[in-house]
Order: C-alpha cells, then structure tokens, then sequence
C-alpha cells in the first residue's frame, strides 16, 4: 500500500485509538486540535503537530475527523475543499441533512468519505451479517441489540445532548446502523428515553434510551441503550431469532470478547479494547486505506452513514414527541467514482 499523508483532527480519546492504526500502517500523519493537546499527542506517537485546520489538511490524502460530533460538518466540507478523502467518526452529524450534505460534497468532489461505524469490524458482529446474510437464520422475524456504559460526565461535549446528540444519537446509533446492515431499509421508528438528557450532567447521572424499528421487509429490531453510574461496565448483546434458528451473543460471557480495560488515557476516555484478537479499529482503518488507496470499496460507505443518522433523528423526534415516526423509502444515490487524490 502506498503511504498515505493523513491529518487526524482532535486529540481524544477515539483519536487515540485511530493513531495506532495508522502508525501500523505507515502513515505520515499530521495532528491538530484546537484545544491545544496535539503537540504532546503527536510526540507520543511521532506525528508532526500542525498548528491550524488549514495547515493540517493541505496536501492531505485523507483526514481523519475525531472531533465533537458537532463540528464534523465543518471539518469534512474543509478536507473535501482540499481534496481529501474523509474518514468521520460517528455519528457522521447531528442532523440527516447535515450528513447528506457532507455525503453529496464528497461525491461532487470525487472523494471517498466513510463513517467510523467500528461495530460493523468487531468479530461477533460481522460472525452475525454472514450468518444472516448466508439464509442460516432463515427469514428474521425479530432482533434485539443492547448497549450499556457509563454515563460521558468526564467530557463537556458528550453530556451536551446539543454538541453529542445525547445517548439516541451518540451511543444507540452503532446498533441502529448494525440493525439496517442486517435487516434493511427501516420505514418506522418509535422511541423513547428517560434519565438525564441535558447538560451539564453531575457525576452519577443515568440516561436510558429504546427504539423499536420496524424494517421494510418486515422485521422488527429493538435498540436499548443505557449510560449507567461511573462503576458501569461496558456491555453489548444481541439476540436474533428467525425461521431457522436464533443466536445471541453477550460480550462479558465470552472469552474472545470480553472487555478487559480502556485505550491508553483513562477509563474516563470511555474506549474499549479486549481480547479481539486483531483490533477492530486496526481493522476499520485498514479496510478504508485499501480504498483510499484505490482498492474495494469497505464495508459501511458514507450513505450508510447518512441512513444511520436519518434513523438516529427519528428517533429522537419520536422520543420528543411520542409518536411513531414513518420514514419514507430511502432514493438510490450514484456511485462516484473518485479522481485521486475550524480553525484557519
């Protein structure tokens, strides 16, 4: 694989867990964020501090957004402008006309953008699309995924349901957007949460969150979420019944699985790693440099991670008001072909 020059924007805790990736993967790499922790960052992991967005991106081949969800739409439109590829965390933006807007610019501009959408890497996961994918459950009648971690008090911008999202759109969206990989396309969603949802959120505070989603080939899926108490243990399950058969899966009882601990900074950056044998992160970052590189295409595009967002705000809008929400069928979008290749 060619190296690859990549700005990776912001210094917490998911740009840790991508710098690793991309030094394995022998990427010259730039850091910058504005709230002045890059230097160190880059130092740590022998990258070059830029001292501006602009300086960052320029020459850029891909730019790696690990800022707070509310700024994604401001750094991708300026790496686009650069021509770079985009890799966004999740959630691509806090509205689906945000992410449609971002989706639309990298395709008018002949770039690549993907939607860190991790759990689509994690094993269990990607063990469960096959099986599903391969007719071993036969037609799926019903799903339920749960997530469950502590509540984000350690960081202004995640308690801040404005900046994150809060816990529908922030920390529900990985098993929204697992459920449409599984499924299909979702024409209904109804939801609800309870707990604290506002900011700032006091040491202790707990959030809980539920979307029913019916799929347009007739499934349901059920999505619970919860942020619980700082002594909270990270948990995910999922339980998959159809014709054929049901599987389920609980992270904290199976070995290969488990989660042992957090990325380097702290239990209070929320990340964590277990016992995958290779990371998923590794793996995510890997399968999106083929493609920058010019190789296939990965698993999770940047419409994906537009559809995910339009299902995460209805369910919001559900929350709010208490009303099932339709969502109307979903246009085919072209495929680009790409060309190549905040702060000022």
């Amino acid at each position: 694989m060619a190296e690859l020059e990549v700005a990776l924007i912001g210094a917490g805790g998911i740009a840790r867990t991508h710098l690793p990736a991309w030094v394995a993967l022998g990427a010259r790499i730039r850091l910058y964020a504005p709230d002045g922790r890059a230097p160190a960052l880059a130092r740590e992991f022998g990258a070059t501090s830029a001292g501006s967005l602009r300086e960052a991106i320029t020459g850029a081949v891909v730019v790696d957004v690990c800022t707070p969800t509310d700024t994604h739409r401001q750094v991708t439109l300026a790496a686009v402008a650069e021509g770079a590829h985009v890799l966004c965390e999740k959630p691509l933006a806090l509205s689906a006309a945000e992410a449609e807007e971002m989706a639309d610019a990298a395709e008018e501009a002949g770039v690549r953008l993907y939607p860190g959408h991790v759990v689509r890497f994690f094993p269990a996961y990607a063990r469960l699309r096959d099986l599903v994918a391969g007719g071993g459950l036969g037609r799926v009648a019903v799903a339920r995924f749960t997530r469950t971690g502590r509540y984000p008090t350690w960081s202004g911008w995640f308690a801040d349901p404005a900046r994150s999202g809060g816990i529908l759109t922030d920390q529900m969206i990985h098993d929204m957007d697992i459920a449409r990989w599984l499924f299909g396309e979702v024409v209904r969603v109804h939801a609800r949460h309870q707990g604290h949802l506002t900011a700032p959120a006091p040491e202790g505070a707990v959030a809980t969150g539920t979307a029913v989603l019916t799929h347009a080939g007739g499934a349901i899926t059920q999505v619970v979420g919860v942020w619980g108490p700082p002594a909270t243990p990270f948990r995910t399950t999922f339980h998959v019944s159809g014709t054929g058969g049901t599987v389920q899966h609980d992270s904290q009882a199976h070995l290969d699985l488990r989660i042992t601990g957090a990325v380097s900074g702290g239990p209070a950056d929320g990340i964590p790693v277990g016992d995958f044998g290779e990371s998923p992160y590794f793996t995510q970052i890997r399968e999106f440099a083929e493609a920058f590189a010019g190789g296939p295409e990965p698993r999770v595009s940047g419409r994906d991670g537009v559809a995910a967002v339009r299902i995460a705000e209805a369910a919001a809008q559900s929350a709010r008001t208490g009303r099932t929400v339709e969502l109307a069928p979903l246009i085919p979008q072209p495929t680009a072909v790409p060309t190549g290749g905040i702060d000022q």
